[in-house]
């Protein structure tokens, strides 16, 4: 796998999304409030016997690995949407979530607070 494949993170946007509280050289002009990206994604059964079988080995579970990264993009785009659509051009405070849903999947939620920043001056 390539760093392409099992690398994630944000590609270029409009809005800046940052794991901080703030953006040096930026000051918040306005909160505009939380904003989230939600995707639940199913594991299919041939990745679930791979999973398997190679557990029994040891090492990394390369099919799975390159599902989450693309689940936890998606979820990411999704809140980059909603916080451009509520008028801001960045997200503070940007976390993952992840949990098993009801056994059927993986549910990623992307989650922080969307504001409106200009530079400092």
């Amino acid at each position: 796998m390539g760093i392409e494949e099992y690398g994630g993170g944000q590609t270029q946007s409009d809005v800046l999304v940052v794991t901080t509280n703030d953006v040096p050289g930026f000051r918040v002009d306005r909160v505009i409030g939380e904003v989230f990206g939600l995707t639940v994604r199913s594991r299919h059964l041939g990745s679930q016997i791979g999973a398997g079988l190679k557990s029994l080995v040891g090492g990394e579970l390369k099919g799975l690995t390159k599902t989450l990264v693309e689940t936890r993009n998606q979820a990411m785009e999704r809140l980059v949407e909603q916080a451009r659509a509520r008028g801001a051009n960045a997200v503070l405070m940007f976390r993952f979530d992840v949990t098993e849903a009801a056994d059927v999947g993986t549910e990623v939620c992307a989650y922080g607070t969307a504001v409106v920043i200009s530079p400092r001056q």
